[in-house]
């Protein structure tokens, strides 16, 4: 019994690593093809979000935020995405990089990691 429980820590922390890896390859994809749907599907429950030229709106619901993004990625044709830096701390992870479309925006996001998903729990866009 004692060996088992290093190993089943062992094993679930490599489990965690890897789908923290591959979540975070499928959420940057998704803004590297300027796909908002597939992006809009790590925010999390509630959401932090800053857009520009607008105040900064706390614990916004998923539904409104999607709604927001959708909205900013057609109106401002974001096709691409160039990421600058990417950090990880613990359970968290940051994202900066450029969205391109018709005016290009500098991004944000702050990802936090559980047992079974990553979330966006807040993000800033801005010139």
């Amino acid at each position: 019994m004692k060996k088992i429980l290093p190993l089943l820590l062992i094993g679930f922390s490599l489990m965690s690593f890897t789908l923290f890896q591959s979540g975070r390859e499928e959420m940057i994809t998704a803004l590297k093809q300027g796909n908002a749907e597939q992006f809009i599907k790590y925010l999390d429950n509630t959401i932090d979000i800053k857009m520009p030229d607008s105040d900064e709106m706390k614990g916004v619901q998923k539904t409104e935020a999607a709604n927001t993004l959708r909205s900013f990625f057609a109106d401002n044709g974001i096709t691409k995405f160039d990421v600058t830096s990417q950090r990880e701390l613990g359970g968290t992870m940051y994202v900066t990089g450029k969205l391109i479309g018709t005016t290009d925006y500098n991004l944000t996001a702050m990802i936090k990691s559980s047992p079974d998903k990553l979330s966006i729990i807040t993000l800033r866009v801005n010139k």
